[in-house]
Parts: structure tokens; C-alpha cells; sequence
């Protein structure tokens, strides 16, 4: 009881032990003492006190708790012996990650724990507990053991271990030298391997010896794979001679090593990958004990009825481990599946076939593994195989096609191709597997897991296959579910409702009543799992054979789902699966539901619990299916009354659901209808949540189109002055400020009057604000320009109005005249001012004004002056040659006013028309040039090749070749405005650009290479936005791209300068900017062009931006690891790789010391830079989770990130918060 209240006190205030240094010895003593009691509870209890006493101990009672512990460990008492390593492991590993403690215990305790080892009277039981207690150390902190100088050193100290003659010290040895070689000398490193690993792995080396070694490669390949690099010429050969030894045990090992060696280095592994399939397709078949005839023949001829227990009869030998050589050459054959896509052809070629000659093996943990092998290579193809196609963006570049010939040779070495031929031989190997009555519901499962994934990479493959497939899965739904069977329903539910999806009605009609009538039977399981999945499944075949035409099967469907639907127990994804079903029987069935009596809507328009999926349901039929009035007009009182309830979440569907019913009406809009969706939707015409106000302003737009008369007073009377003040925020923009101005146009039409209203009472709304700084000045001249546009009327009166503040001699405030300008620049842009010079010079006038704002809303008016057009939209030509020469002088002559001429001409070059811009273009092209050249100002650069980009895509034939003419001019700015110019015609679609960009696009992408950092980095900016909208032109050049690229994502110290700011030193990274936007680069090629970046490279780069001394490239990285952490494909590489990974993410939750020096703008960056660690780290942690499922992270240590994860759980800081991103 003393001690578990002492416990208890501890963990509740940790410094009511702390005081007078006596008596906390008296207490420690009186604890050790209680570790020898010879009451095991007493004991145990004893050892838990210390595990939180180690946390605020004084240093010197560390010394004296460890030494007493070790002295514990060497005595005789065997009991005694095994609870002081209890002890010392536990704390060990309570040691708290900070402050000076933790490199107090590792300086104390590890030299004891050596020589420990060192000593040759320890017993083997202490040995194994001594080195479970350095592992621990080593794991938790390594930071104190890298390049110690401990004595004696753990390599030397451990090694000799490896010749112990119990095996369980030396599995224990091999552990913890992998752990310390990371962190040791490497001279120390280099000399372990050459007397422990290279003469152990000759062909003639002791058998016992080279199991040791092999698994001590294994090891130390996990942890740092990289220090074995350069040996790999002598560890990889002599691994490859020594599987074929015989030895089963050392064959295990070798081939777990090299499939280590593939996951943790692949890329160096590439000369020997030859040897290493062949050794895979070799050991995949190693079965001595069977004596059969052709493997291959007597696999495909599994079928036979009782050939399984034939077999197991003849050849069941408990000592047989045989298998384990074969699942370790399957996991092997796995490793080059998930690290070599580009070898998919060979894959196909070489180790598909011999794969599926082992779907039959008899040993079944071995069928498995093939099978989850071969899904593995599925989902490779999936990925990065499948058939090429021609998409809007590609159909014409270049013009040409390849020669037949050539391209039906591609075509015959496709991983598709080949694929599709071997589906015959996969079938009839994996097939006579699944019988129900006798195989296991896990072995069932995993092979429709692979026919799930077949059909994801070859929709439709399985046409010749339905009859076997459809007797098996009628045996597994006739049979109730059970707690063993439930998740092989389910996984046969998903796999017949992608059969469904993927093949024609004719392909499975004839077997549908079998099916149909098993599935019925599941539609009434209690499991809702698997009620849910039946839904969808038939939801599937609904959509499959649309319209159904025969079989009494949907009625009978129709009658489960109501039954589901009015019981009120229903499980909700139950429920939500059937009305999805109801929905599906509507579109698909129309007559037959049509002809009921429609009490299915009474269930699913209800007002209570979860009605998203209602709503949908309700879209979905009013959008496919013609309805009668009445139907529509009682939905949207049903969708209005949710509405009203506050704090609901799906306001955009409910939105959606209202914008779907109202343009349903068949007689048109109920008189009544207007008015009280008007007041209803009033309370989401604010700007506390923009995507709701903009979804409501787009159901104003409907009714004043559809029904005007009847919705226009209620609009004006109640909402409009509630809408002035919406038009100037900031927050409105995007879709929210497109409904905006579609409402303003569609307000107007619907009354020619009230557009002399509108516009004062937009700009009253502003002067009302104030003018501060939160107005948007810019939408308010969109509205009204807008206005004008519907009802050009009041165009002359706007213009008089507003022109009249712009003159010199006007007194209006200074938000008048900016808001003045921006309106005449607005209704520029579709009325012909050329009359009235005077506004457009007044407004030149302007580009001196000593307020910034002004003088950008003076060019923008400018540029737009520039634009005319007639109100019939014909072209008017006269502005751009009465007004260009003004604003061209003064971009050549003016350098204070050059960049406001600039942002004039960009509009002018943005909104004008290929006509309007054919006849100057060549008048902009050399102005434009030489100014983005002579200023040092990038923005200039930027402006003046925005427009340069335009000008190239109207007459791409004529002005991209001269930028490529510039593309090695000796002056960095002309290469950098070329570059820049190029991205921004990325933006353009035109396949007729894109068959002159071709040839030339390799070219500029070349200034990746360039001496300038600017242009490097311009040139990178242009790949990111190639990647984005060009990706079927930059796709097949990636592999000569690549390295560049990645070589950009390194620190280059040349790059760094030190700035004297004060009495301080700063530096100075010059290629952030550029080593940052090669990180977004890459972030965008995994989007989309995944199947071409090597993982393996992708990561080994990764690696060191963990650590990057700039806070923004870590977050980069942080959100890298968790984009692959989603992929499927990484999740074995990442497994591998997590130890690696560790140690940055470690250094970034923990953060830089706060000194006093620290400001809060730092603790907040630091904060913000832990939560981007943290949400990387959870990515992993759910990596981990799903390599525990599916026994992927076999061969991937993860000692270090599990005592990572496992003290951020613990942070009382930050545990809270990382415990929520794990859900």
C-alpha cells in the first residue's frame, strides 16, 4: 500500500518528492531495497515507483539507482536477476526526452552496461536483458550516443556476442548492433564489417557463422542502409552465393536480406536485380518434399476434388519448413514489384506466370502471400501501366503518329496486354481455390480480393469466368453470416458489385437468378455491414442493366428497402444505402415505382436525425426522372423546412436539392413559392460562410429568371440593402462574386427601372463603410459595371457621373476617386469611349498620384480604355490606335511610371481579342521586351511577361520562336523574361500551340541548368506549371528532367551568406526561393505524374528536407509524407523506411531552445511547425496501421518511431492534440 501511494503521489504532483536531498535518498533506498522483497507484487510495484522516480531524480541519485540495479543483474539470485532488468527497462524507458537527465543516464548507464556485456561470466539471461537495455537507450536517444565517446564502444563491446553459443543472445546482439551502427565511428563501422560480415559470407564460411552475418545485414540494412552502400559490391554477391547453400534457415535469411536490400536501397540494388528475380522465381518454387510430376501441370489441375486432401495426406510433415523459403521468395518477388514500376513488362514476362503456377500451394500462408503478391503487382499496373490514352489535350500534338508496326509492338509488350493474356492460366489456377466447403473464409477472401483488383486494372476480364465464379459466391450468401465469415460477405459483395459495373448485361443475365436470389437474402441480414453492402451491390446491377426490363427481383428489392426505411431501429448506413437503392429504382425502374404509392418519400423527406443522404436522393430523382408538380412542390417545402433549422450541417446540398427542384416545375413557379423562399433563404445573405451566401444569391438568380414577376418585389423590399454591403467586402470572390454579379444582372432585367437605383446605392453603401481599408473597392466597379452591361441605358448618366470625380480639379475624397476609376475602367471594357479622350487622359493623370492605390486603379482604367467593344459585340479598333502610343511612350520614357503602364497594357493584352490584338502586336512585342529586360524590378518582369505569354499563344508561330532565340543570350534578365513568358503560356489549351511548343519545350525547360539562380528558379516555376496544365507534354521527358530537378532540392552552401544586422549575424539562404519551388514541383508531379517518379529516388531526396534548415521546406516535407502516406503503393517503402525518417521529425517536434532572445512570432512559427510535424507523424502512425493489417512491415524496423509516437502521446502539451489528428 506505501508503494501505491507513493506512486499515486508522484504521478499527481511530481514535486512532493522533491525537498530535503536525505530524506529522497532514505525514500530511494527504502524503494531498492523493496525490489529484492521476495513478494512478486511488492516487487513489481516497486519497479513502477522507480519508472517515476527516474523522472525528478537528482543526477546523483541516477549514479546510485543504475549501479544498484547493475549490481542487482550480475548476482545469483535468478528471480533478483530478472526483476532488476525489468527494472532497468523500465526506467529506461520512463526517462523524460529532455533536459539533462537523459544524457546523465546514457553516460552512466551505458559504459556499465558494456562492460557488462564485456564481462564473460554474465549470464546469458543478464546478456539479453543488458541489451534490451541498450537497444532501449539507443532508440529513445540516440542524439547521446552519435560518435560518443563512450568506452568501450557498443560495435566493439556487442560483437563478439555474435559467436555466443545461445541463439537467443545472438538474435539480441544482432538488434542492438544495428541500433548503434548508425551512430558510430566509421572506422569502427568499416571494421566490424571486415572481420564480422566479409569473411563470413565466402562460399566456404562456417554455416553457423553466416546465418549471423546474413541476419546482421538484414539488420543493419534496416537501419542504415546507406553506410552499407559501398559495400554492396561484396555483401550483395556474397549473398546471392550464399542462398544456395543448402541450408533452409540461411536460404530464409538471405532471401528476408535481400528484400530488405530492395526495399531500403533500391536504386543501388539495380545491377544485381537480374540475379535477384531469378533467385525469387527460383526459392518461390522450392518445395523438395513434393515429388510430384510438372509443378505447373499438377497445379493447374487443382481442380480435382479430393487431389487438396490427397496431398495433405501424403505430404504432411510438421517438420517440413520448406514453406517458409517459398514465402520469404514471394516477398522478395513483392519487393521488386513495389520498387521496379518500370520493369512491369519484364514482371509480366518473368514472375507473373511462375506466380500464378503458386496460386495452388499447398501450404496455405504461402498462398496467400502469392496472392497478395500478385495483388501487388495488380495495383503496379493500376498505377503505372495502363493502356495510354489519347486525351482532348493530346490528339493532335505533334501531328504524327508512329509507325504501325512500332506501335503494335508497343502494344504486345504492354503490362496490360500481357496481363490480359494470362488471364486464362491466372483463372484456372485461382479458381478451383475458392470452393466453399473447403476453404477457409480467409483464403476466400484473399482471392476475391485478387479478382477485385483484376478488375480494377482490366474492367471486364472475368466475361469467359462467370459460372465458376458465380457458383462460388451463391455458396458463401446462402450461408449466414457469422462473427469469422461476415468480412468474406462483405468482401464478395464488393467484388459482385464491381463485376456488375464492369461488364455488359449480357455477360452475367443468364446467371442472375442465382444471384439475385442469395442476394435477396442478405438484404434481410441483421449484420448492417453487410445489408449495406447488399444495397450498393444491387444499386450496381441497377445501374448496370438500366432500363430493367424484366425479372420480379426489383419489386422484391423495393419492398426490403421500404422495410428498411420505416422500421425505426435501422442502422443509418443501412438506412442511408437504401434510400441511395430507392433512388437507383427510380432512374433505373421508373414505371414500376412510379405505379406504387409512393409512401417510400413519406420515410426518406423526413425532418429528424441524418438527411443528407435524403437530399441527395431527392436531387437525384428530381434531376433524372420527370415528376409531377405536386411531388416538387412538397420536396421544396421539405427542403425549406431543414433550412430553418439552425446549426444544420449540408446547407450546400440542401441548396443544391432546392436549385434541382425549382427548374422541375412543369406549370411554372408557384405564385407563392417566391415569397417565402425569399424570407427563408434572407438569413444566408451574410459573409459568415461564402460557399452558403453563394449558393443562395444562385437561387435569387433563378427566380428572378424563371419567375420575375413574383420574385423581384420580395427580393427588392427585403434583401437588396442587405446586399449593397456584400458587394464591397473582401471576402467575397471566386464563385461567391460570379452569383453576386449574375444577381446584380439578373435584378436588373428583371426591372428596367431599378438600375438608376442600384449603382448610387452600391456607392452609397461604400461611403457609408468609410472607405477603410476592409472595403473591396474593385467588386462594387464589377457590380456596377455589370449593371451597366444589362441595362446600357444608364450607361451615359454612370459615365457623366463618375468621370466627373477623376478630374484634376475635383475635391472628391480619395476612395471616391479610386472607386471612380475603377468604374470607368469597368464600363471600358465594353463601351466605346474614344468621344470622350479627356476621361482617358485624366485618367493618365492619375499614374503621378502619390496614393498607390490610386495609381493601380489609374492603370487598370487605363488599360481598359484601351478595350471597346459595341454593343452588337463587334470589334472596335479605334481605342488601341488613338490611346496605345500614350501608354507605350510612357512605359519607353517614363521608368517611375513603367510598371503602371505595364499593368495597363496587361490588360489590354488579357481582355482584348486575337482580331483586336493581330494589328498592334507587333508594336506591344518590342516595348514589352526591352522593358521586362532593362528593370531590375521583377514585378516589371512578371507584368511585361504575362503579356508576352498572351501575345506568343495568339500567334504562336511567329513569336515563340524568337523567345527561343533568347534562350541563351548572355544576359540573364532577357533568359529570365523568356522563361517566364513560357509559363505563362501554359495556361493556354489550344491544341495549335501545343504542336509548336513541342519540339521547343525541352529547350526551354533546359534553363533548369541555367548559372543564374533567378533563371534556375523561373525555369522550375515553369516546370511546376507545365506539370499542372501541360502534363501530356512534360510527361515522357521527366526522366531527363528529373535529376536536375532533384538536384535543386539540395542545400548548396555556396548559396549561403552571413549578414551583419547590428551586433548580429544573419544568414542568408540565396536558393530557398528556388529549392522551395523544386519541392512544390515535386509535390505537383506526384499529383500527376506519379506513375512516372521512382518512389525509392522520390524518397531518398525527401530524407534530408526533414531536416532542411528552412522552417518552409520541412513543411513541404511534412506535407510530401503525407500525400505518399495515402498511396497504397508507398506504404511498404515508407515501413522501411520509418527508423530513417525518425530522427528529423524527433528534432522538429522537440524545437529549438527558447532563449531569451525568443520572440512570440518565433514560439507561434515553432507551434505552427510541431503541428505540421505531428500531422506528418499520424500520416505514418496510420501507414504502420495499415502495414499490421496486411503483415507489410515485416522486414521494416520501428523501434525509434514507435518511441516517438509513444512520447508525443505522452507530451501533456501537445498529447492531446496529436491523439485527435489520430482519430
Amino acid at each position: 500500500m506505501g508503494l501505491n501511494d507513493l506512486l499515486n503521489e508522484i504521478k499527481q504532483d511530481p514535486n512532493s518528492f522533491l525537498g530535503d536531498e536525505s530524506v529522497e535518498n532514505k525514500v530511494l533506498r527504502q524503494v531498492l531495497k523493496l525490489v529484492e522483497d521476495k513478494i512478486s507484487e511488492v516487487k513489481n510495484q516497486a519497479v513502477k515507483c522507480l519508472g517515476q522516480l527516474i523522472k525528478i531524480m537528482r543526477e546523483g541519485q541516477v549514479e546510485f539507482v543504475v549501479e544498484a540495479l547493475i549490481q542487482f543483474l550480475v548476482g545469483k539470485d535468478e528471480e533478483l536477476r530478472d526483476i532488476s532488468g525489468l527494472a532497468l527497462k523500465t526506467i529506461t524507458s520512463e526517462l523524460p526526452p529532455d533536459g539533462k537527465i537523459a544524457g546523465k543516464a546514457c553516460s552512466e548507464l551505458a559504459p556499465k552496461l558494456l562492460t557488462q556485456v564485456l564481462n564473460p561470466d554474465t549470464p546469458p539471461d543478464t546478456l539479453i536483458e543488458t541489451l534490451a537495455t541498450l537497444s532501449i537507450l539507443i532508440t529513445r536517444f540516440p542524439a547521446h550516443f552519435s560518435y560518443s565517446q563512450i568506452k568501450p564502444q557498443p560495435l566493439t563491446a556487442v560483437a563478439p556476442l555474435l559467436t555466443h553459443s545461445r541463439p537467443a543472445v545472438r538474435k539480441r546482439a544482432i538488434s542492438t548492433l544495428s541500433l548503434f551502427f548508425p551512430v558510430s565511428p566509421p572506422d569502427l563501422c568499416a571494421q566490424l564489417l571486415q572481420t564480422n560480415v566479409f569473411p563470413y559470407l565466402e562460399a566456404d564460411a562456417n554455416l553457423e557463422r553466416q546465418r549471423t552475418t546474413v541476419n546482421l545485414v538484414s539488420a543493419i540494412l534496416r537501419q542504415s542502409p546507406q553506410q552499407l552502400a559501398s559495400s554492396f559490391d561484396r555483401i550483395i554477391p556474397g549473398t546471392l552465393k550464399a542462398v544456395q547453400r543448402d541450408d533452409d534457415e540461411l536460404r530464409e535469411g538471405c532471401l528476408q536480406a535481400l528484400e530488405t536490400l530492395l526495399l531500403r536501397s533500391s536504386a543501388e540494388a539495380t545491377p544485381y536485380l537480374p540475379s535477384i528475380i531469378q533467385t525469387g522465381v527460383q526459392y518461390i518454387k522450392y518445395d523438395p518434399n513434393y515429388t510430384g510430376g510438372d509443378e505447373d501441370e499438377d497445379m493447374a489441375e487443382a481442380d480435382e476434388d479430393n487431389e487438396d486432401e490427397d496431398l495433405d495426406a501424403e505430404y504432411s510433415d510438421d517438420e517440413d519448413a520448406s514453406y517458409k523459403i517459398r514465402r520469404a521468395a514471394t516477398k522478395l518477388l513483392g519487393a521488386v514489384i513495389v520498387t521496379r514500376p518500370e520493369l512491369l513488362a519484364l514482371l509480366y514476362k518473368e514472375v507473373s506466370p511462375v506466380l500464378i503456377s503458386r496460386f495452388g500451394d499447398r501450404e496455405e500462408t504461402v498462398r496467400l502471400e502469392v496472392w497478395a503478391t500478385y495483388i501487388a503487382l495488380l495495383n503496379q499496373t493500376s498505377m503505372y501501366g495502363g493502356l495510354p490514352q489519347v486525351s482532348e489535350g493530346e490528339h493532335v500534338v505533334g501531328g504524327k503518329r508512329k509507325r504501325d508496326s512500332e506501335d503494335s509492338m508497343d502494344v504486345e509488350e504492354h503490362p496490360c496486354v500481357l496481363l490480359k493474356s494470362q488471364i486464362p492460366a491466372l483463372s484456372k489456377a485461382l479458381l478451383p481455390q475458392l470452393k466453399v466447403s473447403k476453404t477457409a473464409p480467409t483464403t476466400l477472401q484473399a482471392g476475391f480480393q485478387v479478382l477485385h483488383a483484376l478488375l480494377s486494372v482490366l474492367p471486364g476480364s472475368l466475361f469467359a469466368q462467370v459460372s465458376p465464379i458465380v457458383v462460388t459466391i451463391k455458396g458463401i450468401l446462402s450461408q449466414s453470416p457469422t462473427t469469422t465469415t461476415s468480412t468474406l460477405h462483405l468482401t464478395c459483395l464488393s467484388f459482385l458489385g464491381l463485376f456488375f459495373s464492369t461488364h455488359p448485361p449480357p455477360v452475367f443475365m443468364p446467371s442472375l437468378p442465382a444471384l439475385v436470389s442469395v442476394l435477396l437474402k442478405s438484404l434481410g441480414e441483421r449484420h448492417p455491414r453487410i445489408a449495406s453492402e447488399t444495397f450498393r451491390t444491387f444499386s450496381a446491377l441497377l445501374n448496370a442493366t438500366r432500363p430493367v426490363k424484366s425479372g420480379d427481383w426489383p419489386e422484391r428489392l423495393y419492398d426490403h428497402a421500404i422495410q428498411r426505411l420505416i422500421t425505426t431501429d435501422t442502422d443509418a448506413d443501412v438506412r442511408i444505402c437504401a434510400e441511395d437503392c430507392i433512388a437507383d429504382l427510380w432512374v433505373c425502374v421508373t414505371d414500376l415505382v412510379r405505379a406504387k404509392d409512393g409512401k417510400e418519400w413519406h420515410a426518406i423527406c423526413r425532418t429528424t436525425g441524418n438527411t443528407g443522404a435524403a437530399v441527395r436522393v431527392v436531387t437525384k430523382v428530381a434531376r433524372n426522372v420527370e415528376m409531377n408538380d405536386d411531388w416538387v412542390n412538397g420536396c421544396v417545402e421539405w427542403v425549406m423546412g431543414l433550412l430553418k433549422k439552425s446549426g444544420r450541417g449540408g446547407k450546400m446540398e440542401l441548396f443544391t436539392a432546392l436549385d434541382t427542384l425549382v427548374r422541375r416545375y412543369q406549370s411554372g413557379i408557384p405564385a407563392d413559392l417566391p415569397p417565402s423562399l425569399v424570407s427563408q433563404i434572407r438569413v444566408y445573405i451574410n459573409t459568415s460562410d461564402i460557399s452558403v451566401l453563394s449558393q443562395a444569391l444562385c437561387i435569387l438568380v433563378l427566380l428572378l429568371e424563371l419567375a420575375p414577376e413574383t420574385s423581384f418585389p420580395p427580393i427588392e423590399r427585403e434583401l437588396l440593402s442587405e446586399i449593397y454591403p456584400i458587394a464591397h467586402s473582401p471576402l467575397v470572390s471566386g464563385a461567391a462574386l460570379d452569383a453576386l454579379l449574375s444577381f446584380f444582372s439578373a435584378l436588373v432585367e428583371a426591372d428596367d427601372q431599378i438600375a438608376t437605383h442600384v449603382v448610387p446605392g452600391l456607392v452609397v453603401a461604400v461611403q457609408k463603410s468609410g472607405g477603410k481599408g476592409d472595403v473591396n473597392l474593385m467588386n462594387v466597379a464589377k457590380c456596377i459595371g455589370e449593371i451597366v452591361k444589362s441595362q446600357q441605358g444608364v450607361a451615359a448618366g454612370t459615365i457623366a457621373e463618375y468621370s466627373k470625380y477623376i478630374k484634376k480639379s475635383s475635391k472628391a475624397k480619395t476612395s471616391s476617386v479610386v472607386l471612380s476609376l475603377l468604374i470607368l475602367g469597368e464600363l471600358g471594357r465594353f463601351i466605346d469611349m474614344s468621344p470622350q479622350q479627356d476621361i482617358f487622359y485624366n485618367v493618365i493623370e492619375h499614374f503621378s498620384s502619390e496614393e498607390e492605390g490610386m495609381r493601380t486603379a489609374a492603370a487598370f482604367a487605363a488599360g481598359e480604355h484601351l478595350i471597346s467593344r459595341t454593343t452588337d459585340w463587334n470589334i472596335a479598333i479605334g481605342n488601341l490606335h488613338l490611346f496605345l502610343p500614350v501608354i507605350l511612350n510612357i512605359a519607353e520614357n517614363d521608368s517611375s511610371k513603367r510598371l503602371l503602364s505595364l499593368h495597363s497594357l496587361k490588360e489590354v493584352v488579357t481582355h482584348c481579342s486575337r482580331g483586336q490584338l493581330e494589328p498592334v502586336a507587333d508594336h506591344l512585342w518590342t516595348p514589352l521586351f526591352n522593358n521586362s529586360t532593362s528593370d531590375a524590378e521583377e514585378s516589371t518582369r512578371n507584368v511585361a511577361a504575362a503579356c508576352l505569354g498572351k501575345l506568343t499563344t495568339m500567334e504562336p508561330g511567329r513569336y515563340l520562336p524568337q523567345l527561343h532565340a533568347h534562350i541563351r543570350h548572355e544576359n540573364p534578365a532577357i533568359r529570365a523574361t523568356v522563361i517566364s513568358a513560357i509559363r505563362y503560356t501554359f495556361a493556354d489549351s489550344a491544341p495549335s500551340y501545343d504542336e509548336v511548343l513541342v519540339p521547343l519545350l525541352m529547350d526551354f525547360l533546359s534553363l533548369m541548368k541555367d548559372s543564374d539562380l533567378t533563371v534556375r528558379r523561373l525555369a522550375l516555376s515553369a516546370l511546376n506549371s507545365a506539370a499542372r496544365t501541360k502534363v501530356h507534354l512534360v510527361r515522357d521527358h521527366l526522366h531527363a528532367l528529373l535529376q536536375t530537378l532533384y538536384s535543386e532540392t539540395v542545400v548548396k552552401p555556396d548559396l549561403i551568406r552571413t549578414v551583419q544586422m547590428g551586433p548580429w549575424q544573419h544568414k542568408v539562404d540565396d536558393g530557398l526561393d528556388a529549392r522551395k519551388t523544386a519541392w512544390e514541383t515535386l509535390y505537383t508531379l506526384l499529383d500527376t505524374c506519379l506513375h512516372k517518379l521512382d518512389l525509392p529516388t522520390f524518397l531518398t531526396y525527401l530524407l534530408p528536407a526533414l531536416s532542411d534548415p528552412s522552417d518552409e521546406i520541412k513543411v513541404l516535407a511534412h506535407l510530401l509524407i503525407g500525400r505518399l502516406s495515402s498511396i497504397p503503393l508507398c506504404v511498404p517503402l515508407l515501413l522501411a523506411r520509418l527508423d530513417v525518417l525518425t530522427p528529423a521529425l524527433e528534432a522538429t517536434v522537440k524545437g529549438a531552445p527558447v532563449t531569451k532572445d525568443t520572440v512570440k512570432q518565433d514560439l507561434e512559427r515553432a507551434a505552427e511547425l510541431r503541428r505540421s510535424t505531428m500531422r506528418a507523424v499520424a500520416a505514418l502512425v496510420k501507414v504502420v496501421a495499415v502495414g499490421n493489417a496486411t503483415g507489410a512491415n515485416a522486414t521494416g524496423g520501428s523501434q525509434k518511431f514507435d518511441a516517438l509516437v509513444d512520447d508525443i502521446r505522452k507530451s501533456e502539451q501537445w498529447g492531446p492534440e496529436f491523439r485527435e489528428l489520430l482519430g
